[in-house]
């Protein structure tokens, strides 16, 4: 039975956001669907917007990266069509996962963005999570934008040592 290739699309998102128990950058998603060739840029662009638009996935943006989940009616979606997802294809993403989830997870339990505060300065508000449990919640203000972004992008590389360093400081 042939069928519309988006539909297709679609339904590999949904089957791998409801795999996981966290949400998935937008750039975690494209590097595997790219990577595997299932499609092109602008077209899994295009499936990303219908689903949110639909409801089937939710969104939230920084002001580095877009964290998608599924939603309640996108879980009912795919449990009504999964079916037409071939069992190759979903063994190729179990498969993955089963590799990559440590990896995956750590990249989006570690948050940092920044806003203009209504001081006039820069707050940069760093997280890190495990399993839902907020290890860490900083809010650092700075009086320059680039230096809130810089905080931010450090936060990404060196959060398991500040971390470390100030559980070794404070206990």
């Amino acid at each position: 039975m042939l069928q519309d290739p988006l539909t297709l699309y679609k339904l590999i998102l949904l089957y791998m956001l409801n795999r996981v128990n966290f949400p998935m950058t937008a750039a975690q998603i494209s590097d595997y669907i790219l990577d595997r060739e299932y499609t092109n840029y602008l077209t899994l662009q295009q499936v990303i917007h219908e689903l949110l638009e639909a409801r089937l996935l939710s969104s939230k943006t920084t002001h580095n990266r877009t964290l998608l989940s599924i939603t309640s009616e996108g879980r009912q979606t795919l449990h009504f069509f999964q079916n037409r997802i071939s069992d190759a294809i979903k063994q190729d993403i179990d498969s993955y996962f089963q590799e990559n989830e440590y990896d995956l997870r750590n990249e989006v339990s570690v948050l940092g963005d920044y806003y203009k505060s209504t001081s006039g300065e820069f707050e940069a508000h760093l997280t890190a999570q495990e399993q839902g449990v907020t290890l860490v919640d900083i809010t650092l203000s700075v009086p320059v934008e680039a230096t809130a972004a810089a905080i931010c992008d450090n936060w990404q590389k060196k959060n398991q040592e500040i971390y470390q360093y100030l559980v070794g400081q404070l206990f």
